[in-house]
Parts: structure tokens; C-alpha cells; sequence
């Protein structure tokens, strides 16, 4: 029987941003980049930078849907001011950005993707994923809203493009700023890029076993 190689594993497609809003890095990409490549439950990890931008981010999204054809799709994005692991259990059909995207676009009142459905809920195991998160002592949360800018629009698009291939599952999770960030904004909090990397492993690894989601609290009432 021939030998199961690197490149024949199912692939999972992980996505981080370039920087914006005035930052020099951006920590969702810090972070993802150095699973590129990786091994994890029978499974090759395919990390891919998009850039903060509306309409360039869902190009070259569907361009590494195409060529890497994953079963998983895992976006990541920063949230300054976010304390823990955010992992997103919904996405909406809206574009209402505060400020310009890196290509200067501020879309207000838009539809991501034009006569789609108005949310997407994650597909992958948020429940259980935010389990495996907290046994090894990480700092996680369900959280119910991914904004409306560009992060919206991409965890959006993942399960949007999810929604049209069998057995294709998609999420999204949110991050703290690095220490290095949060150094120059008094009071911000951080995470340390080790742990977010462990708790992108620990995430990946859970959805990947796990295909009934577990049944705990873990919503909001503000």
C-alpha cells in the first residue's frame, strides 16, 4: 500500500492579516505564519496572509481556497482590547467599517456577499474547542460578535465558501495584541505569541477530532 506522503494530507487553510490601523505587525499573522506547514492530526496546516482590505482579502481568500482546496478553514484576526482567545460563533452579512481598510475602502451599510444569507453560525466545534482551551489553562471565550470590518467580512466569507463544498467545515478567532503591542498602549492587554500559537494548535487539533460539539454555557448577557 503506498505511502501516505506530506503534500497527500488534507489540508487546513489558517489566515492571518498584514498590519493596519497605524501598527507596525499585526499578530494574527505573527502567530499563524509559524504554523505554516505543520503536521497536526493527520492534517497539513497552509498559512496564508491576507491583507486588511475588504475586496482584496475575499480575492486572494478564494484564490488559496482554490489552489489548497482545505477541509478546514480557520481565519484569525487581531481585536486590540480583547483580554482572551475570542472564539467567534457568528458572522454577518454586513460591511460598516469605523475607519478606511489599507486600500482606503470604507464600505458603510454592505453586504458581503450580495443576496447571502444575513449570518453564518461557525461550523467548527466552538464549544469544545473553548474546553480543550481552558484544560490547558489558556485564557478563552465565546464570543458573539466579529465586528463588521474586515474580520467580519472574511469569517464570513470562509463559511460562506464552506457552505458550498461537502464536508468543509469554517470559524474564526480572534486575539489579543503581542506584549509588544500592548508596551506602547498603557493598559492594553496582550498574549504572548507562544501561547496563541499553542492555543491555535489546541483549537485546530480539537476540531479536527471532534464532530459533535459539546453542550456548555458559555454566553453573554451584555
Amino acid at each position: 500500500m503506498p505511502k501516505t506522503t506530506h503534500q497527500d494530507l488534507p489540508r487546513i487553510l489558517l489566515t492571518g492579516f498584514d498590519p493596519f490601523g497605524g501598527e507596525s505587525i499585526n499578530p494574527s499573522w505573527e502567530t499563524v505564519r509559524t504554523l505554516d506547514g505543520k503536521r497536526i492530526g493527520g492534517h497539513r496546516i497552509v498559512a496564508r496572509q491576507l491583507p486588511t482590505e475588504f475586496a482584496g482579502s475575499l480575492r486572494v481568500l478564494k484564490a488559496a481556497v482554490r489552489e489548497i482546496a482545505p477541509v478546514i478553514l480557520l481565519g484569525v484576526g487581531q481585536a486590540g482590547g480583547r483580554t482572551q482567545l475570542s472564539i467567534e460563533r457568528v458572522a454577518i452579512n454586513v460591511q460598516d467599517a469605523r475607519i478606511a481598510d489599507n486600500a482606503g475602502a470604507q464600505p458603510v451599510d454592505e453586504p458581503v456577499i450580495a443576496d447571502g444569507p444575513a449570518a453564518y453560525f461557525s461550523t467548527l466545534p466552538i464549544k469544545a474547542m473553548l474546553a480543550a482551551l481552558h484544560a490547558k489553562g489558556l485564557p478563552a471565550e465565546i464570543s458573539q460578535t466579529a465586528g463588521t470590518y474586515v474580520c467580519n467580512h472574511i469569517a464570513y466569507a470562509m463559511l460562506h465558501l464552506a457552505s458550498e463544498k461537502r464536508g468543509v467545515r469554517a470559524g474564526f478567532m480572534h486575539i489579543p495584541y503581542l506584549p509588544e503591542q500592548a508596551a506602547r498602549l498603557r493598559g492594553a492587554a496582550s498574549m504572548a505569541q507562544a501561547d496563541v500559537v499553542q492555543g491555535l494548535e489546541i483549537a485546530l487539533r480539537t476540531a479536527i477530532v471532534t464532530s459533535v460539539d459539546r453542550k456548555l454555557s458559555a454566553g453573554a448577557i451584555d
